[in-house]
């Protein structure tokens, strides 16, 4: 038993034990151009440096939810009206968003919105279909320019 508590007492003391990163600062707000840069997961570039990241994106929400007022989960893409009525955009042009904490969100269409959360070079199957990034949301905001 001494064995155990020098050992914890060791652990706590030295700070080991595992825990969740602290983003520290503000997020970093990243542009559209950005994440076009992500050819491959597998090829360094400026998207695939955000991995992990904690982030703010800009952008427009297409829902995946048939609820008529809040979401849980939607597409995060840089433009009004993408996915409807049109081919969707590009894999690296839509963020799969998963809002953390049984979070919901309010439904629009056509307002800009701006989601800050932590972001992941993934690919992710969706209604649209592949997207090339996830991210575990963590407040939907409207975009203030």
């Amino acid at each position: 038993m001494k064995r155990v508590t020098a050992v914890l007492a060791g652990v706590l003391s030295t700070g080991m034990l595992l825990a969740a990163p602290v983003p520290v600062g503000p997020p970093t707000t990243v542009a559209w151009n950005t994440l076009k840069t992500l050819t491959s997961p597998k090829v360094s570039s400026p998207a695939t440096a955000l991995n992990n990241k904690v982030v703010s994106v800009p952008g427009f929400m297409v829902p995946l939810e048939d609820d008529a007022d809040q979401v849980t989960e939607f597409l995060l893409v840089p433009f009004a009206g993408a996915c409807i009525h049109v081919p969707p955009p590009p894999p690296n042009q839509m963020i799969y968003v998963k809002l953390t904490r049984n979070q919901k969100a309010k439904m629009t269409f056509t307002d800009p919105i701006m989601v800050t959360g932590q972001l992941h070079v993934s690919t992710v199957d969706s209604p649209y279909g592949d997207v090339s990034f996830s991210m575990d949301g963590n407040t939907v905001k409207p975009y203030e320019q």
